[in-house]
Parts: C-alpha cells; sequence; structure tokens
C-alpha cells in the first residue's frame, strides 16, 4: 500500500534531523497561554470572515430553556431508574401535562 502515513517513521520528504527537532518543541508556559487571543479578536475581520464555520447542530426554532427545578428526590429516582435520556422522557411526560392543561 503506497501514501500510508506513519506517525512513527519520518516522512521521505523531511530530513532525519528536522524529524528529530519536532520533539524539542517546549509547551507553551502560562504567560504564553494568557496571550492567546480568540481569531475573531486578532484578525482583520476579512480574514476571519473567510475561515470555514466550525458547522455543529442548527439552531432550533424553539430552542429549549434551561431552568433551575426543586423536585422530590423519589420524582428524580424514578426517572433516572428508566436509564439514559431520562431527562428528555421527563420533558415528555411534562410536555403531556401541560397539553391536558391547556384543553381543560
Amino acid at each position: 500500500m503506497t501514501g500510508t502515513a506513519h506517525p512513527e517513521r519520518p516522512s521521505l520528504l523531511t530530513s532525519e534531523e528536522d524529524w528529530d527537532l519536532d520533539g524539542e518543541i517546549p509547551p507553551l508556559t502560562a504567560e504564553e497561554l494568557a496571550q492567546l487571543r480568540p481569531a475573531r479578536e486578532s484578525l482583520p475581520p476579512e480574514v476571519y470572515a473567510a475561515l470555514p464555520s466550525r458547522g455543529g447542530r442548527p439552531r432550533s426554532e424553539r430552542p429549549k430553556q434551561l431552568v433551575s427545578l426543586r423536585l422530590d428526590p423519589d420524582v428524580v429516582e424514578t426517572f433516572k431508574a428508566t436509564g439514559p435520556g431520562w431527562q428528555t422522557r421527563m420533558n415528555e411526560v411534562l410536555a403531556e401535562a401541560a397539553r391536558k392543561l391547556r384543553a381543560a
């Protein structure tokens, strides 16, 4: 198989000396890290605008709201016992209760 990259071996395009230097790059110091700035703050606007989008999940038309809520321990335990996705199931139960309240 040709063209396979082997990070443990230097490529034909780099010398053994160059390969050895790569391992000698020191980590950034706390002072250097403190000086780093996001690209949107440090690049000219036209350069930043030309950067590819990071992607991610599309924004929802109806994003969920983050709320802090105190619930009885047995209610939380009951939903948690159903396994992963218990918060979604709790939301479904509350949504159904809200539909019934609106219909009444």
